[in-house]
């Protein structure tokens, strides 16, 4: 197999970089720029081998070109990674050495934060390259993106629990969170703001013993343990491919509903909840709030703009559950047809995005 064998999602552009120098080994990956230029954070992970690194990134970069047409944002979709440890191998050096490379893509591609990579590190990012959001806001940035992505997953969870029990009150509902980082844990506060009951699960312990030293009242389960309690909405807000078929069998959530990318081990996962009467809220749809707040900084932040249109992820979740209801298919195939639509009815206008706009 060769390396175009291996692309095969029909991305447009694919490139490796590597500075020996600092030790950089970066992937990436633009999907599509019908719609403007691709936005994606930088994920820096040690992944296990450099195949790993690349499905990733591609799986990653085709989830945001689609999160940014539901979005309804001028915006394509992009990613990256850097291959290796972050507390270990993250360098000034380094970090510099990947902002000349995407510098060198002439603003096709911007970058912005992601696992591994902070609000500080597109700081250093930026004085090598113009094309950088999710900046701190002492250089006019947002800080974290984890805020709006946060409060994104929150209203697309209101807009599911509407469509399954008529009214989009969490009060009393019952939620697990798997995973309680930087979007976890803000998740929670909002969670526990509405009135439910939250259960949460991490591998990281002292993220858990932090989340419960502000809000004593969270319960704690195994992560392994968490989709089989007796659970209202089931929260991936970890690592993708949370949901498998094994997830599928044992859940007894009503509605699936996280912050995580790429939350289903496979595409067929999505038919196989909608068959167990599950309702799955589209993951790029529902965690679209990080990336609207870093678009919004491209043109000069504003908080209040920023969170109206994060706000607007509730009614596209309600579009896209009732596109499903009337094509009789998946939420996620329809969210997939609606972002596929609005590629080719406007990308038709644009072909390929240039740094000149042309």
């Amino acid at each position: 197999m060769t390396i175009f064998d291996s692309v095969s999602h029909n991305h447009e552009q694919v490139v490796f970089c590597f500075d020996q120098d600092s030790g950089l080994r970066a992937i990436i990956a633009i999907y599509s720029t019908a719609l403007g230029p691709a936005l994606g954070g930088t994920r820096f992970y040690p992944f296990a081998d450099e195949a790993a690194a690349l499905a990733d990134v591609l799986d990653l970069s085709r989830a945001m070109a689609y999160k940014a047409a539901c979005a309804g944002l001028d915006l394509g979709g992009g990613k990256a990674v850097i291959i290796g440890d972050p507390a270990r191998d993250k360098t000034e050096a380094l970090l510099r050495a990947y902002g000349r490379f995407v510098q060198s893509l002439g603003g096709r591609y911007y970058t912005a934060c992601d696992v591994g990579t902070y609000v500080s590190d597109m700081d250093i990012i930026a004085r090598e390259c113009r094309f950088v959001t999710g900046r701190t806001p002492a250089y006019g940035g947002a800080g974290d993106s984890a805020v709006l992505t946060a409060y994104g997953v929150a209203q697309g969870m209101k807009a599911a629990a509407e469509r399954v029990w008529g009214t989009p009150d969490l009060r009393g509902r019952r939620v697990g969170v798997s995973g309680v980082g930087k979007v976890g844990r803000l998740l929670v506060e909002h969670l526990l703001g509405e009135g439910a009951c939250v259960v949460v699960a991490d591998i990281d312990h002292a993220a858990i013993e932090r989340l419960r030293a502000r809000h004593p009242q969270v319960g704690v389960a195994a992560s392994d343990e968490l989709p089989s309690l007796a659970l209202d909405v089931y929260a991936p807000c970890a690592l993708g491919g949370a949901v498998t078929d094994q997830t599928v069998q044992e859940l007894q959530a009503k509605i699936v509903c996280g912050a995580a990318n790429n939350q289903l081990a496979h595409p067929g996962i999505d038919k196989l909840l909608h068959d167990r009467g599950i309702l799955y809220a589209p993951d790029y749809v529902v965690n679209a709030g990080g990336l609207i707040q870093v678009a919004d900084e491209i043109d000069g932040y504003c908080e209040p703009r920023a969170r109206e249109r994060a706000s607007r992820i509730f009614d596209t979740a309600r579009l896209i559950f009732a596109l499903a209801d009337k094509q009789g298919i998946p939420p996620g195939q329809a969210a997939d047809r609606y972002a596929e639509r609005r590629m080719a009815e406007v990308g038709r206008l644009r072909k390929l995005w240039l740094s000149n706009g042309h």
